[in-house]
């Protein structure tokens, strides 16, 4: 079975190669004395496991290494291991045919988005999630139902060690997973690192160490390290026995950074309902989806250079167009005479142009780059009109640095899909939403909530937003003033958040001295650990 044939190489494979300190960790805790294992290896890639394995002497009963690629299963058949059966096939395949259980299981699964499966490897990993009761999502990943069918290849006490995108503790679409592993599995470890471990690669991983037993208990933990350099020094009796308890419903696994106390007040918090969220006072959606940003967002130059001041609309499509918590109509004049993109081009139907000479030369222009072609523009009646053109009282940036901001949106600018859009509910004070939003708690669950990338960017999706524990009263719009100078001012955060705390969570809310400074340094400690890895 192949892949398709129309994605890269690169994509089709989806394989980075493990390091060796990595390799032989996994291996270090997965064998810890035991010398009569069953061995799987689901994708064997370079032999990178193979190698170290037959380095360090470990013994066992018998190894199985799967790898797609002839070229890789021919490197793991010559290293030359005993009592092992490398398999040129794609794991999907061997995974629902074959009826061998194994004590352990180790890897690095590829990395390969669902539109680069063919039908019938699309069909494969349906069928795994089938047998474990998971719904199949076409967001997912080869290295989801890798994780998934090497579960279900495990006797009842064994083992799984693998490298896996740090993905796994915060996307949507792994979501199913993690409730399956929590479920599944009684021991979880996670390692994860201050640097980037993949020396290729601006991808961040980390080492999950899952084990199944005979008890109840179901319990996780997280340890990080600076780097891979760290593991050759790290105990593995560390790892044996973790000490947090997991809950089989936490949407992401980023709890798990932090410690009992730190976790248990969260939780105590979003169970007792004490503070609403997001979603309580606002909805929260995507901005307008041009199809094209490049074409349908312009600077001033462009509107004036074909004539097209009638169809341009006042935009603020990038984070530091934003200077503050209000964007006022004097911030975007000042991004206008920058030559910013500060124009959002709003077409009517070709008919309804009526002779205007420099739209029409405006649009055969984009004609001719193939604008009209792209996917989003070439499924429209006609292709220049861009639907969903609606204003929103406030904004959300969509990926963020230091932290996430929360916008009104004085300038009644449209925004492109860099930004959300945030609408009100009815009776809720915008300005009111938006001071409540700046305090050290809802900075705390916008890190849980969301998913950082490489550079230390932190990203928000929609429905990410919208679950942020929000601290809304209506007073709290007397501190709008405040919020806004000080951040115009580009003073530091923190020394602001010691004003809004006292006010926003202290006098409304009833939290403690003690539970404030636990929320701001819950905050700190997310915050600070994204931020660091974009150092990197």
């Amino acid at each position: 079975m192949q892949l398709l044939k129309t994605a890269s190489k690169e994509k089709l494979r989806g394989g980075f190669y493990t390091p060796e300190p990595i390799a032989a960790f996994i291996l270090k805790w997965a064998f810890n004395g035991n010398k009569q294992l069953d061995i799987l290896e689901p994708s064997s890639g370079d032999g990178v496991f193979l190698r170290e394995i037959k380095k360090y002497g470990f013994k066992y009963n018998s190894l199985t290494a799967i790898e797609l690629d002839e070229k890789e299963a021919e490197k793991s058949e010559n290293i030359g291991l005993d009592k092992a059966e490398i398999i040129n096939d794609d794991f999907h395949n061997f995974c629902i045919n074959t009826e061998q259980k194994y004590d352990l299981v180790i890897g690095n699964p590829p990395y390969i988005r669902y539109q680069y499966f063919n039908r019938e490897q699309q069909e494969f990993a349906s069928h795994i999630f089938d047998k474990a009761k998971l719904k199949y999502s076409k967001l997912t990943n080869a290295w989801v139902s890798f994780v998934v069918g090497s579960s279900l290849l495990l006797k009842d006490n064994g083992k799984i060690g693998f490298v896996l995108p740090a993905e796994i503790l915060q996307v949507s679409y792994a979501e199913p997973l993690r409730e399956f592993l929590a479920q599944f599995y009684n021991k979880i470890n996670i390692v994860s690192f201050e640097k980037l471990v993949f020396p290729d690669i601006q991808q961040e991983v980390v080492l999950l160490l899952c084990e199944r037993n005979s008890s109840q208990s179901h319990l996780i933990e997280h340890l990080e390290l600076k780097d891979a350099d760290e593991l050759e020094k790290l105990d593995v009796s560390k790892l044996k026995s973790p000490k947090k308890k997991i809950d089989f419903k936490s949407n992401k696994w980023t709890f798990y950074f932090l410690e009992q106390n730190e976790i248990d007040f969260l939780e105590r918090l979003q169970n007792e309902q004490i503070i609403p969220r997001m979603k309580d006072y606002a909805k929260v959606e995507v901005g307008i989806t041009t199809g094209s940003n490049p074409f349908f967002t312009v600077p001033l130059s462009i509107v004036q250079f074909y004539n097209l001041e009638k169809y341009a609309k006042p935009l603020v499509g990038r984070s530091v167009q934003v200077p503050s918590v209000i964007f006022t109509e004097k911030d975007w004049i000042k991004n206008r005479n920058s030559e910013a993109r500060t124009h959002f081009l709003s077409f009517p139907k070709m008919d309804d142009l009526n002779g205007s000479t420099g739209v029409r030369e405006y649009i055969s222009w984009g004609e001719e780059k193939g604008i009209h072609e792209g996917y989003k523009c070439r499924i429209r009646d006609e292709w220049q009109i861009v639907p969903s053109q609606r204003i929103s009282e406030a904004l959300f940036i969509r990926r963020n640095n230091k932290y996430p901001k929360l916008i009104i949106n004085e300038a009644k600018a449209f925004t492109t899909d860099t930004m959300h859009r945030v609408t009100v509910k009815n009776g809720v004070d915008i300005r009111a939403l938006t001071a409540s939003y700046y305090n050290s708690l809802s900075f705390a669950f916008a890190e849980i909530c969301g998913r950082s990338h490489g550079g230390g960017v932190l990203e928000l999706m929609p429905n990410e937003v919208e679950r942020i524990l929000l601290p809304y009263n209506e007073n709290n719009a007397e501190l709008l003033p405040i919020i806004d100078e000080k951040i115009r001012a580009k003073e530091d955060i923190s020394e602001l958040l010691k004003i809004t705390n006292d006010k926003i969570l202290k006098e409304n809310y009833g939290l403690s001295g003690k539970e404030i400074e636990l929320a701001d340094s819950i905050w700190k400690k997310l915050s600070n650990r994204r931020l660091n890895r974009g150092k990197n």
